[in-house]
């Protein structure tokens, strides 16, 4: 008998279901249970939560609430695992989330080979809805796989031994980047927003909508290693006049003098990541800053940060799944440009804060349950990044797609592209 274009489109589900989770396990693989339970930060959550939680909502969204007779794995994790979501009740604190010595990363693990099972079992017999739950989920797990590999980045670098978790990759000798050039952008009313072609979007990338574009240019690159030392070394961190009154304040009070990981030496700046501290590569865009430091670094170079729909405009017609993005369990790092004369890098290495705030776009709605708490709840004092990084998994971006962090967040693999009105 003929397959089904139905029978076909779930064994394409069950395909990428097994590849999301199976790089999950890939990047947890290499950690003691130690390594996978403490909490940097509340900011940050620790490994071990960051896989169950993932599974949680396969287990709560699709299993629970699609598979008759389906019984939960542990009753209990619905409050240990349960992030933000207000509809499905209590939950366990999120600053006090290391402090969950129990259940042991094998017993999560076990959790993950349940759900797995029962889920793939389910995949065939699961209506429309219940499939559109799951490529949810799966798209939530590659958000998650990359906080797992910074929110790790973190932890590790407050251990004195400097651990790397991956072995670093060798390194080659990259020419500087020539100087910056710009490329004008479009002008006049522009659409941006999800068009419904890429197959997925969270909701928070719609509506598709117009939006007003001033006469602008954007440099073709973000900025670089090389070109932050040069505002370190011309007193960038010292000149009040360059920041925010919030950013200065920031700076100020927390003893901000370099991009997070860095550190200066008699061999000059060295940075921490997940391949342990390795030299400043000069070509490489610079990463690890928070968006005052990027606002001020724009104001020191006689420019400023693009706007959400200028930067969106931009990357439409370039290719979401180029560039250096997170591909396998490696340690991932931002890599020089390649000498070009066109918009570059516009996707990976680094996430291009704008100036942007995280705000609804014209006619937003979120959706009904549960699920609706995904995006829109947070749509307050945040700014828009855009593009992806390293660390993003490659397949999981698009020029709609829509990240948010708060103004002194730097944690994540953050950059900066220059924009300049016309």
């Amino acid at each position: 008998m003929a397959r089904s274009w139905s029978d076909a489109r779930q064994d394409d589900l069950a395909t990428r279901y097994r590849d999301v989770r199976g790089l999950t396990q890939a990047i947890a693989a290499p950690l003691s249970d130690a390594d996978a339970t403490v909490q940097s930060m509340p900011d940050a959550s620790p490994a071990k939560w960051h896989l169950a939680h993932v599974t949680w909502f396969f287990e709560t969204f699709v299993l629970r609430d699609h598979v008759e007779n389906y019984r939960p794995f542990d009753p209990c994790y619905a409050y240990l695992f349960n992030s933000y979501y207000e509809a499905e009740g209590p939950r366990h604190a999120r600053p006090m989330r290391g402090m969950l010595s129990r259940p042991a990363l094998s017993d999560i693990l076990s959790y993950r080979a349940h759900v797995d099972a029962a889920l793939i079992a389910a995949l065939p017999m699961l209506p429309p809805s219940a499939s559109t739950l799951v490529t949810l989920g799966l798209h939530h797990e590659q958000q998650h796989q990359e906080l797992m590999l910074t929110d790790l980045l973190h932890l590790f670098s407050l251990n004195p031994l400097e651990p790397a978790l991956f072995e670093a990759r060798s390194a080659s000798a990259v020419d500087l980047p020539g100087p910056l050039h710009w490329i004008e952008g479009r002008e006049g009313l522009a659409e941006i927003g999800d068009d419904g072609r890429s197959g997925f979007a969270f909701d928070c990338e719609g509506p598709r909508h117009r939006a007003l574009l001033h006469p602008h240019a954007l440099a073709h690159r973000p900025i670089t290693n090389g070109e932050w030392i040069a505002f370190i070394e011309d007193g960038g961190y010292a000149t009040p006049s360059l920041w925010l009154s919030d950013g200065w304040a920031w700076v100020q009070a927390e003893g901000v003098e370099a991009p997070l990981y860095w550190r200066q030496g008699e061999q000059g700046w060295t940075r921490f990541g997940l391949d342990g501290r390795q030299p400043v590569n000069p070509a490489a865009p610079v990463t690890h800053i928070s968006l005052y430091e990027a606002d001020a670094y724009a104001s020191w170079a006689g420019a400023r940060l693009p706007t959400e729909a200028e930067w969106e405009s931009a990357a439409q017609n370039i290719a979401p799944g180029g560039g250096n993005q997170f591909d396998g369990a490696a340690s991932p790092r931002p890599r020089a440009a390649a000498p070009t004369d066109a918009l570059t890098q516009m996707f990976g290495d680094v996430w291009e804060w704008t100036g942007s705030a995280y705000r609804p776009h014209p006619g937003f709605r979120a959706a009904p349950g549960a699920v609706g708490e995904y995006n829109g709840k947070f749509m307050s004092g945040q700014f828009v990044l855009k593009g992806g990084s390293c660390a993003t998994p490659r397949g999981h971006m698009r020029a709609s797609y829509r990240n948010f962090f708060y103004p002194h967040q730097r944690w994540q693999f953050t950059g900066l592209r220059l924009a300049k009105d016309l």
